[in-house]
């Protein structure tokens, strides 16, 4: 049985204040038993993250981390030191990364490989944008990002990776797969994970990223290869947030 994980990106937005108010809000709220949920400050936040979520059942994860553990990289953040505050999780090529700084999947790659180095679990991030989508390229573009990295893993690395899918498309403008689109797709990639081997495709678990909000989480949770989603702007939303949280018990 897979456990749900409902993973909140803050990207470049939070503050202090509203640090304080998920700490106070998930320390006295009541959450699924099989369930795990994670948010994503930006860095400056996560001390501050770590000290506020101690009481509650928040994990903590980072929206990247530089491949390298230390070094002559200013304004980069390394494995190692997201260790130190506690990260458990981290992004690796998210549709931002890849479209705005131009990480190419051999970044990710190496991204992903810092991740386990240090014992933080990779989200690795996949999707394709609307005009690939239209010409009926979706599966194709995901599954080249996601055999790009899981090939060159060896198989006890590929188990402690989780797949979030996010159609460009569906990111910040409201839009959203349906149920039905986004199943397709999460079943692709379970089939094509099978070709490594069946236990893993069992057992990875796969998030849907793309506009999930309070209103349409359980819908998509209800999906049977949709295993929790990696939320954006509704995370940024104390109640919706924790409405999401509730969806997946």
């Amino acid at each position: 049985m897979r456990t749900p994980l409902i993973a909140g990106n803050w990207k470049m937005n939070g503050s202090t204040e509203l640090v304080e108010a998920f700490g106070q809000a998930f320390s006295s709220a009541a959450l699924p038993n099989s369930l795990e949920a994670a948010i994503f400050p930006p860095y400056p936040y996560l001390g501050a993250a770590r000290a506020a979520f101690a009481e509650s059942p928040l994990a903590l994860g980072a929206q990247t981390l530089n491949p390298h553990p230390a070094g002559a990289h200013t304004g980069e953040v390394s494995g190692p030191m997201l260790r130190e505050f506690g990260v458990q999780y981290a992004l690796v090529g998210h549709s931002e990364r890849r479209q705005l700084y131009r990480e190419s999947d051999e970044q990710v790659h190496e991204r992903l490989l810092a991740a386990l180095e240090v014992d933080i679990v990779p989200v690795l991030c996949v999707g394709e944008s609307l005009a690939e989508r239209d010409a009926g390229h979706t599966l194709q573009v995901v599954l080249h990002q996601v055999g790009y990295v899981m090939s060159r893993l060896e198989p006890a690395q590929r188990e402690r990776v989780i797949i979030a899918y996010e159609p460009v498309w569906a990111i910040g403008t409201g839009r959203t797969a349906t149920p039905e689109q986004a199943q397709e797709v999460m079943a692709g990639i379970r089939a094509y994970l099978a070709e490594f081997d069946r236990g893993l495709a069992d057992g990875l678990r796969l998030l849907y990223g793309g506009s999930m909000n309070a209103g349409n989480a359980a819908e998509l949770l209800a999906q049977p290869d949709i295993d929790g989603g990696l939320v954006g702007g509704a995370s940024l939303k104390v109640d919706d947030f924790l409405a999401i949280c509730q969806s997946a018990g």
